[in-house]
């Protein structure tokens, strides 16, 4: 961990990234590219100490209120944000001046600030999106070894709904030949309807690899899943999308089982849902709450 004094803080897009870098050690992080230019270990997390103060400097100077987003790059609640406490500061930041929040983690450890999400969703909106990979809880501790599994990501899930909270689900990234399985998509679908979720957002059923993120998977793979890696290889070589040969299938079960269960499914729905800012919230919430 190293600490840095950050220029700004918000995205053109409203989007934050509090930390850079991660220690959820998950094996096809796409954050791991050389796209994205880091200049320290990947697991030397970056911590923008100022972080909260340029974030109230943004939101005081707004004109009009709208959706913060974090996640999306680096998840807000990695194992030092139980010391730091960085992401809960920005939280109390972006409740105080009225502002609503998407937020996006693998971890349970925002159940501990479930007192500021509840009271953000109160005075604007707040949803809280999940991402669930894998079905299988034993392959879930290889894909993703330092971070919550899918059960008890399920069961926060739960609780978010009991509490009113709308949530989004990612099922991603679909890994082909070790979790591209009707069985295991099933398997997540049902997770999601019994937690009562708002949507689920998808890019198809594969995964992407760049340089720096492909080397890394493909080091795991042959450490995890021998001849899996010279699998990939053979079928997709370098190409950035790896699709799932079960794809079709995949997203037909998929987008059939968010319709009948009034799930909003897929980018542009999803999205149109965590960016509006209703301006009469309070209706809508009471909704949300009792659909």
């Amino acid at each position: 961990m190293h600490y840095v004094t950050a220029k700004g803080i918000l995205s053109p897009q409203n989007g934050m990234n509090i930390y850079r870098g991660c220690t959820h050690g998950c094996i096809y992080c796409d954050s791991r590219s050389k796209c994205y230019a880091f200049t320290h270990p990947f697991e030397d997390i970056e911590v923008k100490e100022n972080a909260a103060e340029l974030l109230e400097q943004a939101l005081k100077s707004k004109r009009k209120k709208c959706m913060i987003g974090t996640g999306s790059m680096t998840d807000p609640y990695l194992h030092l944000e139980e010391t730091l406490k960085l992401t809960r500061r920005c939280l109390e930041i972006i409740e105080h001046y009225g502002f609503g929040l998407a937020i996006q983690t693998k971890s349970t450890r925002i159940l501990r600030d479930l007192d500021i999400l509840k009271a953000i969703h109160a005075k604007t909106k707040c949803v809280v999106q999940i991402t669930l990979t894998t079905y299988d809880e034993e392959l879930c501790k290889i894909l993703e070894p330092h971070v919550s599994t899918t059960r008890e990501r399920f069961e926060a899930l739960k609780i978010f709904h009991q509490h009113g909270i709308p949530t989004i689900v990612w099922i991603a990234p679909i890994l082909p030949f070790l979790n591209d399985s009707i069985e295991n998509l099933e398997g997540l679908l049902a997770y999601c309807i019994e937690a009562g979720v708002k949507g689920i957002l998808c890019f198809g059923m594969g995964v992407t690899l760049r340089d720096g993120d492909r080397e890394y998977f493909y080091e795991q793979l042959q450490k995890h899943f021998p001849g899996v890696r010279e699998r990939y290889i053979r079928t997709f070589g370098n190409s950035y999308e790896c699709s799932s040969p079960n794809e079709k299938e995949l997203m037909r079960i998929a987008e059939s089982s968010c319709r009948e269960h009034g799930m909003l499914f897929g980018p542009e729905e999803c999205f149109a849902y965590l960016k509006e800012f209703p301006e009469n919230y309070e209706q809508m919430n009471m909704m949300d709450f009792l659909g």
